[in-house]
């Protein structure tokens, strides 16, 4: 069964020309254009359902890294950069993003570089992106260092859905769970407390439980929900301060598996962006200043710190970094050292540690899901056990 696609592709003299065929995949499209001589930009389903996504805006992180593999297919087929940055911007799939685009071809017409033109928006282009520009700019190489670029974005952000996506559904359960339980506790039993008012004597243990969590959720719920509005305020206000940050930041890393679990995490973007840094051309001491950003805990970052100053002095990388990444991470930069392929080094780093990450979650989740059901069956267990002791209770006083 063939299906008709639209698509976009660049010709081998910087062309742009679109068109429709008709196929069976869209793998079997992309082989059609390279059998053809073109460099596909686009290819998507000509449908109605299709024509609705196209005009879908994506967010301004999944649009820059669009925007990235589509400026280094354009590069790498020889299309002029200002033909590229004019139909990039126009395809672009986020309003912000198409004028700040515009605003660098204005920049660059104007005889800017394009790395300083990146530069003026760092809500959309970060250090790293800016520096490898202005590395490939440099090598003459800008189509290579784009392609770099979105395979690094395209990786994290795979990455980063991943561990959204493990993390998701615990968090359903346990938002699911808490409901019911205040559900049974605020709705439930006070309706059940009021048939045990009239009962004389002593209830029993579990039902007298139940009736005291109960009202210590509905009696007093004005300060519950006090207690939660000024979490909600003073959490990010501690945070905000430096100091405070820096030790919620390690007390995290000394938990267990959730701590060493970050920390793998963020050996592995701070050592695939280093070896990327470092595969563009940038030197070492620039490129461990860029990857710091790359690391997501302060202390891994105040780690990066002490060894890009150690640098600067003459001494080893992988030492500097010692008492904060992990000891194989530590031991496989050296070896790259050692033997100078320190950036195919820290690809394998990121490489290893990314599986790692991936293998923990999928284990977490495995045990959280039933983690999550025992304890809400023993919640609804307890619940069911204090109301049918109480019934029984008034059955035998009744006879």
């Amino acid at each position: 069964m063939s299906v008709r696609f639209r698509y976009r592709a660049a010709t081998p003299d910087g062309q742009v020309v679109e068109g429709v065929v008709h196929a069976p995949s869209r793998q079997s499209v992309l082989e059609q254009l390279r059998h053809q001589r073109l460099y596909p930009v686009t290819v998507d389903e000509a449908t109605a359902a299709a024509g609705a996504r196209v005009g879908r805006r994506l967010g301004r992180r999944a649009a820059v890294t669009l925007w990235t593999r589509n400026a280094a297919t354009l590069l790498a087929a020889g299309v002029p950069l200002d033909r590229a940055l004019a139909f990039t911007a126009q395809y672009a799939s986020h309003n912000g993003l198409a004028e700040t685009v515009r605003q660098v071809r204005r920049a660059v017409q104007g005889g800017a570089s394009l790395a300083d033109a990146l530069a003026r928006h760092p809500r959309y282009f970060d250090p790293l992106f800016v520096a490898m520009v202005s590395a490939g700019e440099s090598s003459g190489a800008l189509d290579i260092v784009f392609a770099r670029l979105s395979e690094h974005m395209e990786e994290s952000a795979e990455l980063r859905s991943q561990v959204f996506s493990a993390l998701l559904y615990p968090a359903l359960l346990a938002v699911v769970a808490s409901v019911g339980v205040i559900v049974l506790l605020g709705f439930v039993i006070p309706r059940f407390a009021t048939v045990l008012a009239d009962v004389a004597g002593t209830l029993p243990l579990s039902t007298r439980l139940l009736l005291g969590a109960s009202a210590l959720l509905t009696k007093v719920w004005w300060l519950w929900l006090a207690l939660g509005a000024a979490a909600v305020y003073l959490i990010p206000s501690a945070l905000a301060r430096p100091e405070t940050r820096r030790r919620w930041h390690a007390a995290r890393l000394a938990w267990p598996w959730i701590g060493d679990l970050e920390l793998k995490y963020s050996t592995a973007r701070f050592a695939r962006t280093l070896g990327l840094l470092l595969k563009s051309g940038i030197p070492a001491l620039p490129a461990l200043k860029i990857a710091r950003a790359s690391a997501t805990n302060l202390v891994v970052q105040e780690s990066v710190d002490r060894a890009a100053a150690a640098l600067a002095e003459g001494s080893a990388l992988a030492p500097s970094l010692a008492g904060t990444l992990p000891p194989l991470a530590l031991q496989m930069l050296a070896v790259g050292e050692e033997s100078g392929r320190l950036e195919e080094l820290c690809f394998r780093v990121a490489d290893t540690y990314d599986g790692e990450v991936r293998r923990a979650l999928r284990t977490g989740v495995a045990l959280l899901e039933p983690a999550f059901i025992l304890i809400f069956g023993t919640l609804v267990g307890f619940v069911a056990l204090g109301m049918l002791q109480a019934i029984y209770g008034i059955n035998l006083k009744a006879f």
